[in-house]
């Protein structure tokens, strides 16, 4: 197969370029192999590294540490990605799920503290560390996994608490989700026997991004009907614009005689904004 491939691509130009485009073999990637006299270490090795340097549970201090632990997770994650073709691979994770999702809530807690004004797909630390970010997203949960956990919450008649303790390491396992997780809390605590799940979830979402636009307004005296449409054309086109001048219709007229920096209460705005739209995406 390899041969025929090769040839295959020769064909369209390059002889050589069969290298290029063929993976190695999956115990090249799970067990580690050598090449031009270096050695490429593999998921095993990898994972064992990160149980003894970094044991779950245990906080990363100092600076050097979190950014090993960084470049060794983001090493993880790609070969993890690659390990996934293979159908060997199912069943010899090594970690648990649990365990990973710790893993990446370590992971997603150093970005936050880290993350740089840019934002991006892989993002630059102090010019020598990448977060993996879109590899992050391609293994979170969504929101309808979180409402099957509560729903067996639900189902347990709300006495099960390792649901919601499972329900949590998903949320904080997770970068899309983190922003929700007010949210997602103050449902699962009102949830009794009586509760349909799949029924009063969306009500109540919407319940609560009224109370929250409504306050957003009034605690920054904004135009009501302004500041709704421009939420309202936001949440259709899936992205809150900040730039230009349409966040600055929304603020209120400032007075030339001591009525505060502009710009700075148009930042201010911007960050409450995307914090609220961050919270709602995705669910309305």
């Amino acid at each position: 197969m390899k041969q025929a491939t090769d040839d295959a691509i020769a064909l369209f130009g390059d002889k050589d370029a069969g290298g290029i485009v063929l993976l190695k073999t999956y115990n090249d990637y799970y067990n580690g192999y050598d090449h031009n006299g270096e050695h490429k270490p593999g998921y095993v090795e990898l994972i064992a590294r990160l149980m003894v340097d970094f044991p779950i549970g245990t906080a990363i201090s100092g600076e050097e540490n979190q950014k090993e632990f960084i470049r060794l997770y983001g090493a993880i994650l790609r070969l993890r990605n690659i390990l996934t073709a293979f159908d060997d691979f199912s069943g010899n994770e090594i970690l648990s799920a649990r365990d990973f999702q710790d893993y990446q809530s370590v992971y997603i807690d150093l970005y936050q503290d880290l993350r740089p004004k840019t934002a991006g797909d892989k993002e630059n630390i102090n010019d020598d560390i990448v977060f993996e970010l879109e590899l992050i997203k391609q293994i979170e949960v969504n929101i309808d996994y979180i409402l099957m956990l509560v729903e067996k919450y639900h189902a347990s008649n709300c006495e099960d608490k390792s649901i919601i303790a499972a329900i949590d390491k998903a949320i904080n396992s997770s970068i899309e989700l983190r922003s929700k997780k007010e949210l997602i809390e103050r449902f699962v605590e009102q949830v009794n026997v009586s509760t349909r799940v799949d029924a009063d979830w969306p009500r109540f979402v919407l319940e609560r991004k009224e109370e929250d636009l409504t306050a957003l307004i009034a605690d920054e005296k904004l135009k009501d009907e302004e500041a709704r449409r421009f939420i309202d054309i936001a949440f259709r086109d899936g992205t809150l614009k900040t730039t230009g001048t349409d966040i600055d219709k929304l603020l209120p007229p400032v007075s030339r005689f001591g009525g505060g920096n502009r710009a700075d209460k148009k930042q201010a705005l911007i960050a409450k904004m995307l914090k609220f739209f961050e919270k709602y995406s995705g669910l309305v």
